[in-house]
């Protein structure tokens, strides 16, 4: 059973803009939901409105069953943590902690032993009596986080909580809000950009797209099932390159003139049409490969060292004369005795069917091939 249900919410803006339009999202209790999607997709403005900090258009948003669509936020048992930290600067860090609490002018000791506990449960033992100004942004943050659940909130909001930190205590801090997040058993809504911190955080991910749901699913589901050509760019690496389908039924295309099969029909085409082919560089690898996998053809443009893998870059030409030639992408594993082929090399590539998806059709028979696997 659902505890947070957002139904049919829109956000207009003046002029009629849409920031959201007909999202709709039902949230366990305990769950942690990331909202993934570029800037200005919609996902923090509907944050924002489960907080209550702005109001729907139209649509419902409930809590446990009761509706809080116009709520106003200070009635909200809702606890929201900020990109900026948004902590008091004249207050220390018990006092930021305990602040909620006091304006619900909860008892002093009730408070005292809430603030304690936090302060062991963030890492924070030592440090009560400090201001923000005198620490680091990965401990004003856990601060943000402490106040946030001092009031023990129905609902834990996030809005891009770690944006503004280095990549080493980014990776920690997400580690230990998944940490505290399942202990606690809070149902969580993390807003982010970043494929990998909503991949590697939640239980579901929603990828928004210009103030829509493009998809949702299991982070498994979303990297490897892509439903979208959206969501197919956006979340990973990928290759994508216009297809000619020579069998729908046998889920047969054509690629700069080499014939590749995917492991289902295709049916959301015919026989001619084109489509959008999408491949993971994970899933290629240099070589014939075993039987029953495709083999295509091509030439090594660039070999690039990315410390843990290797990202070799080749195209495939068919002869065409005055036709861009096809380019993917494939990883490998570095390790201290890889042999590469060089720049230049004429090699064989391979990956088994169901490496590769179709995305969609079109009639558009001038449809360019493209790679779009530039996320590196």
């Amino acid at each position: 059973m659902a505890f947070l249900t957002l139904t049919s919410i829109q956000k207009l803006f003046p002029g009629g803009v849409a920031a959201v339009a007909d999202f709709n999202l039902d949230v366990a209790r305990g769950e942690f939901v990331s909202f993934l999607g570029p800037s200005g997709c919609g996902k923090t403005t509907t944050l924002r409105m489960i907080a209550g900090f702005e109001k729907p258009t139209s649509g419902t948003i409930t809590v446990n069953g009761k509706d809080i669509t116009y709520t106003s936020p200070n009635q909200r048992n809702v606890g929201m943590v900020f990109q900026s930290y948004a902590l008091f600067p004249n207050m220390t860090v018990a006092g930021n902690i305990g602040f909620g609490l006091k304006v619900r002018k909860r008892p002093k000791a009730e408070i005292a032993k809430k603030v304690d506990e936090l302060i062991e449960l963030m890492h924070l033992q030592g440090r009560a009596d400090r201001y923000p100004w005198q620490m680091s942004g990965g401990q004003q943050q856990r601060v943000a986080l402490a106040r946030a659940l001092a009031i023990e909130p129905q609902v834990l909001l996030l809005d891009e909580p770690l944006s503004a930190l280095d990549a080493k205590i980014r990776i920690v801090l997400r580690k230990e809000i998944r940490s505290i997040q399942r202990q606690l058993g809070i149902t969580t809504v993390y807003v982010t950009h970043d494929q990998e911190e909503a991949l590697s955080l939640s239980d579901r991910v929603v990828v928004m797209n210009e103030g829509h749901i493009e998809q949702i699913g299991v982070p498994s589901e979303i990297y490897n099932f892509p439903t979208t050509a959206f969501v197919a760019s956006f979340v990973g690496t990928l290759n994508l390159v216009s297809a000619g389908v020579i069998d729908a039924a046998a889920g047969r295309v054509s690629v700069a003139g080499q014939e590749i099969r995917t492991n289902r029909a295709i049916s959301s085409a015919a026989s001619g049409d084109i489509v959008t082919l999408a491949l993971r560089p994970e899933g290629i690898a240099l070589g014939d490969g075993p039987d029953g996998s495709n083999r295509i053809h091509g030439t090594i443009d660039d070999i690039n060292f990315l410390g843990s893998i290797v990202r070799i870059r080749l195209h495939l030409n068919d002869g065409a004369g005055g036709k861009a030639p096809t380019t993917i992408a494939l990883d490998t594993f570095n390790e201290p005795h890889l042999m590469v082929p060089t720049v230049g090399a004429d090699v064989a590539v391979s990956f088994p069917r169901e490496a590769c998806f179709v995305l969609g059709a079109s009639r558009d028979s001038g449809v360019a091939s493209e790679d779009v696997g530039a996320k590196v």
